[in-house]
């Protein structure tokens, strides 16, 4: 990684060379955006949700699904239920029902209408898109070095990338002419690899999408070719963009790279080399986060990528070291990047029928121990929460 990259300190207005400091330090120092925190502020008690919910959903002997009590219990830490299993379950009683049963003496929890309900809608709308989620399967091979990925890693954002659950058997055995399965060195581990008649399709990187717009405005002024090896920026609002930094920031938009699908060539060690390794990096995680339903994933599920992606720098620091791409949260004992660029307001901007059904499950999160609402109530809340708009903010 470059010895000195772009940093920003946001309580000072300072940006300029990133020094030697602790990964906290460097963390901590990023500019705020309240839209994306308020945003991770709900999803906290949605991913714990969430795990709730798949683990009664794995449950299919029990009728109706469910899961003990003292099983939750006993996964309390895990899960970071800080007071408990039950605690939390009755936060969310049109989510959670729990239930006692006298044959069993044990107290279960299951899931009530509303959310098996919506539960349903998005397993419809998954299976109804299966080409579309076969499409993103086969970009994110092709995005390898080798357009093979470790198994295990897939599984790490199959809900992120709106796989089915039974993905394996739904996906890739069903579509053998495009996916194969084979063994690894290490026992017990599979490769998910692309048929050879699948290696040299080509594909067209999300970002062009966003540059032939940007030169198809009827009010373009900017030159063709300094968009060629854009990208869109929109920065947090209240970060101060220094001369210097804006500079850096239009000589980087300029530095020509290789894109996510294109073959690699030799890795060259001169600066400009170097840099146009990190320009490559940033494309790379762009368009796995393009590739995502929400646009977004915690930082710890995409590093596992690294290798199979040829992205030999941090992670985490990318994300940190272009705030104009990314924002970087740390709710909720994780981190979490979403694609600035995807939001508005706290929404996706371009929906889609599996965030649509997923929004509905944190409509009911955030309803809590209220009373249910209308969808047309419910509606003008969330749209309410979403205040301030990222409209707003600096663009660079």
């Amino acid at each position: 990684m470059l010895k000195t990259i772009l940093r920003h300190q946001s309580r000072r207005g300072i940006i300029g060379s990133r020094f030697k400091t602790s990964s906290v330090q460097y963390v901590e120092s990023r500019a705020r955006d309240p839209t994306f925190e308020k945003l991770m502020d709900k999803y906290k008690n949605l991913v714990k949700v969430i795990a709730i919910q798949d683990l009664i959903l794995a449950n299919p002997t029990n009728n109706p699904p469910s899961v003990s009590l003292d099983f939750l219990s006993s996964l309390s830490q895990k899960l970071h239920l800080n007071r408990g299993a039950a605690s939390f379950l009755r936060k969310f009683p049109h989510i959670f029902h729990i239930f006692y049963d006298p044959k069993k003496s044990q107290t279960f929890c299951r899931l009530n209408d509303a959310a098996i309900d919506i539960s349903r809608q998005e397993a419809e709308v998954i299976n109804a898109s299966l080409p579309s989620v076969v499409n993103r399967l086969v970009r994110l091979l092709s995005m390898s070095t080798t357009k093979a990925l470790p198994l295990r890693a897939v599984f790490k954002v199959w809900r992120e990338l709106g796989l089915p659950d039974d993905f394996e058997d739904s996906i890739i055995s069903q579509n053998s002419h495009i996916f194969r399965l084979v063994a690894a060195h290490e026992p017990n581990t599979h490769i998910l690899t692309l048929t050879d008649e699948m290696r040299d399709k080509s594909f067209v990187a999300s970002v062009e999408n966003w540059r032939l717009m940007e030169c198809c405005k009827e009010d373009c002024s900017v030159d063709r070719t300094e968009i060629r090896y854009s990208f869109k920026h929109s920065y947090p609002p209240g970060m101060r963009l220094s001369r210097d930094f804006k500079a850096k920031v239009k000589e980087w938009q300029r530095l020509p790279y290789v894109g996510p699908y294109e073959e690699m060539g030799e890795k060259k060690r001169s600066k400009a080399g170097i840099m146009a390794l990190e320009k490559r990096a940033v494309a790379v995680v762009h368009e796995f986060l393009s590739l995502t339903v929400e646009r977004m994933v915690e930082v710890e599920k995409i590093s596992h990528f690294r290798n199979s992606f040829a992205v030999d720098l941090n992670i985490r620091d990318l994300f940190l070291d272009h705030p104009g791409m990314f924002y970087l949260s740390t709710k909720g004992k994780r981190h979490t990047v979403f694609l600035r660029e995807a939001y508005e307001r706290g929404c996706l901007i371009d929906s889609n029928p599996v965030y649509s059904a997923r929004r509905k499950l944190l409509d009911l999160v955030l309803l809590g121990r209220h009373s249910m609402l209308t969808n047309e109530s419910r509606s003008v809340e969330t749209c309410q929460t979403e205040k301030p708009c990222l409209k707003d903010e600096n663009r660079g």
